[in-house]
């Protein structure tokens, strides 16, 4: 494995569209981040684990400590997807693969899409939750939510953003977040609060290299 001679984070995610929001997302709350500082586990080759969590922070957890424990670094990532009220919470931990496979963003949507078409507008309530979590090499670990609800719409909106963005109208919002701006959605969104939460630890981590005491790694 060639890890950069730069790299002091690793971004435990194998999705290309989280690697550069997250980046978005750090980069004004931690003072010198910069994105050489940061290696994406896609690019190191690491495998992506089998996330067999029962819940976001047990499933980032997982990715986070496989990349830690691959890289030697303190390792970054969250775990989200939309909870649908009226489907008990669903599609939950089940967001990324949905539609049966992982990783189709409009079949996913589509079939949720499909599943809701009969349910009345009132009722179409639903949040998007996010577990931010960072690992550390020497086995300290710190994990954040943040959510953002609001409501499903019933014909996808916008060219921006990923997965259920296209039908997701956060509260006060009168657009989708495809609608959004980047810096926008990022300070409304549940990934967003998440590692605005997770911040402080993560600039500690950067510090000292990834050898925290708890007291540090406190947000």
């Amino acid at each position: 494995m060639n890890i950069p001679s730069s790299a002091r984070l690793v971004l435990a995610t194998h999705n290309p569209h989280k690697v550069r929001e997250l980046a978005d997302i750090l980069s004004p709350l931690i003072p010198g981040f910069s994105s050489d500082m940061v290696v994406g586990a896609a690019g190191l080759g690491i495998a992506e684990p089998v996330e067999d969590g029962v819940s976001f922070t047990e499933n980032a957890l997982i990715k986070a400590r496989a990349a830690s424990a691959a890289t030697g670094l303190p390792a970054v990532t969250d775990d989200s997807g939309i909870c649908v009220d009226i489907m008990g919470g669903a599609p939950g931990i089940f967001s990324a693969r949905w539609c049966g496979h992982h990783g189709d963003d409009q079949a996913n949507l589509q079939l949720l899409l499909d599943q809701m078409a009969d349910v009345p507008d009132a009722q179409r309530t639903a949040s998007f939750v996010s577990a931010a979590v960072l690992c550390c090499p020497g086995g300290l670990e710190r994990h954040c939510l943040g959510k953002m609800s609001g409501r499903l719409i019933r014909t996808p909106q916008g060219e921006g953003g990923f997965g259920y963005d296209p039908i997701f109208v956060a509260d006060g919002q009168d657009c989708t977040n495809s609608e959004l701006s980047a810096g926008q959605k990022n300070a409304l969104s549940h990934r967003g609060k998440a590692f605005r939460a997770l911040a402080p630890a993560i600039a500690a981590a950067l510090e000292l290299g990834g050898n925290l005491t708890p007291a540090q790694a406190r947000p």
